[in-house]
């Protein structure tokens, strides 16, 4: 399953910042058909902006994918020590290119389901799109947990079903088939169970069917 998400991801490297940005005419509809007309360059905004300008401490963000909505608010965090991770060697190498080598951010390969990281490393766990692709949900959720620190904050948006029938016929049916999602999936009630058994909601947001969320561990 793992390798069929990283084959679908890199399959789509041609059109993935395309659909994401709403760069073109043809996204454009693809977004008002399916997604009910979320943008995704607003939700990218309203999540980065729970990040303060002034962050100084450790931010994992899972995945990186191509850096596309995160590049200038990384860049501009100098004195924060960021970790872009994904899974797609791929994805990374444009996450790489396009954030510039800069001193204060590391891009690695690795897992959410298995990260290599210490307990309580990270004040801030940032997954943008992440979760609606990630194989083992349960697992990411517990890995992403453990490698925050006490008080840190998990901050993340993502598909949610029951929200929209055109959008769950289109991850059931296309997305999931072709590997760019990996069912099951939650419901906003379901997700909201999961997230208070490990952290303090402190703000949560639906937009058509994505969700958005700042949660804080207890």
């Amino acid at each position: 399953m793992k390798d069929k998400v990283k084959d679908a991801y890199e399959s789509s490297k041609n059109i993935y910042d395309d659909v994401l940005t709403q760069g073109n005419i043809f996204s454009q509809l693809y977004i008002k058909l399916f997604w009910s007309g979320t943008d995704d360059n607003v939700i990218a905004q309203k999540v980065l902006s729970y990040i303060p300008d002034d962050f100084k401490g450790r931010l994992l963000d899972v995945p990186v994918g191509t850096a596309v909505f995160t590049k200038n608010k990384w860049i501009s965090l100098k004195n924060a020590h960021i970790t872009c991770l994904d899974y797609s060697q791929d994805m990374l190498e444009q996450a790489k290119n396009r954030l510039n080598e800069q001193t204060h951010i590391q891009c690695i390969q690795g897992d959410v389901g298995n990260l290599e990281m210490n307990d309580e490393t990270f004040d801030i766990v940032l997954s943008m799109n992440g979760f609606h692709a990630f194989p083992d949900k349960m697992k990411a959720f517990q890995e992403t947990w453990r490698v925050l620190k006490p008080g840190g904050d998990f901050i993340a948006c993502f598909y949610i079903k029951g929200k929209s029938k055109r959008t769950d016929w289109l991850v059931k049916n296309i997305l999931s088939k072709k590997g760019w999602f990996t069912p099951p999936f939650q419901t906003e009630e379901e997700l909201e169970n999961i997230l208070e058994k490990l952290y303090q909601i402190l703000d949560i947001h639906i937009d058509g069917s994505m969700i958005y969320f700042h949660c804080r561990k207890r």
